[in-house]
C-alpha cells in the first residue's frame, strides 16, 4: 500500500504557487470527512498512482492521523496533459466500495496464433465491489480460452480475487475473435476517353462512306 505525506493548504494561495514547488494541490473528502484542501509531493503521488491506480488504496498521512483514501477524480493540463488536481474519497473501514478496476490481458490465444483471428477487447475495465483491503489493482483476463474463431470471454468467466463480487453484467463480453474480411480485388475502371475516341471515329468513318 502507498502512503502519501500531505501538508495543508490554504485555499487562498494560488495553486501555482504549490505547483511550483513541486508540489500536487490536492482535497480530501468521504461520507463523514468534510472536504480539507492538502498538497503532496508530485513524484511521490505519480508514483503511488502508476503503483495503484484508482482501484488500490493509499494512505495519507496528516502528520495527525492516517486516511485510507482512494484516488476519485484528477484533473490535467490540456497544453502538457499534465496532472494539476487530484480528489482522494476517503474510504470507511469495514464499509464495501465499489470501483472499476482495470483488465490485464495475458496469454496467447490460439485463434489468433494459429487462425489469424484478431483479439477484440471489448472491455478495459469492470465494476466490482470488496472491502477496501481486498481491493485488486487490476484483474487478469486469460485469453488462451479465446481457441476458436467463434470464442468470446464473458464477465462471468474472470477468475475473481477472495472477497470481490462482481457487479458488471456477467454476460458482458470482455474480448472475442474478429475474422479480417479478405480485400476484393477490384477490377479496372473503365477507360471513357478511349470509348469516345473509338466512337468519333466511328462517326467520321461513317461520314466518310456517305460523301462518296
Amino acid at each position: 500500500m502507498s502512503t502519501l505525506t500531505t501538508q495543508e493548504r490554504d485555499i487562498k494561495i494560488s495553486a501555482d504557487v504549490f505547483r511550483k514547488q513541486g508540489l500536487l494541490p490536492c482535497v480530501y473528502y468521504g461520507p463523514k470527512e468534510k472536504p480539507v484542501p492538502i498538497a503532496v509531493n508530485k513524484i511521490e503521488f505519480l508514483k503511488a498512482w502508476k503503483e495503484a491506480g484508482e482501484s488500490t488504496v493509499i494512505t495519507l498521512n496528516t502528520g495527525k492521523k492516517e486516511i485510507d483514501v482512494l484516488i476519485q477524480d484528477m484533473s490535467f493540463d490540456p497544453v502538457r496533459n499534465e496532472v494539476i488536481h487530484a480528489d482522494f474519497y476517503v474510504l470507511e473501514k469495514g464499509k464495501v466500495v465499489e470501483v472499476y478496476v482495470p483488465l490485464d490481458f495475458v496469454g496467447v490465444s490460439k485463434a489468433v496464433k494459429d487462425l489469424s483471428g484478431i483479439l477484440v477487447k471489448v472491455l478495459h475495465e469492470i465494476e466490482v465491489e470488496a472491502l477496501p483491503k481486498d481491493l485488486p489493482h487490476t484483474i487478469a483476463v486469460d485469453i488462451s480460452a479465446l481457441d476458436g474463431l467463434d470464442s468470446q470471454i464473458f464477465a462471468k468467466d474472470l477468475k475473481l480475487p477472495s472477497g470481490v463480487n462482481l457487479i458488471t453484467e456477467p454476460e458482458e463480453v470482455v474480448a472475442a475473435i474478429s475474422v479480417a474480411e479478405e480485400e476484393v480485388e477490384e477490377a479496372p475502371a473503365a477507360d471513357l476517353s478511349a470509348i469516345e475516341v473509338e466512337k468519333k471515329g466511328k462517326k467520321e468513318e461513317d461520314g466518310g462512306e456517305a460523301k462518296k
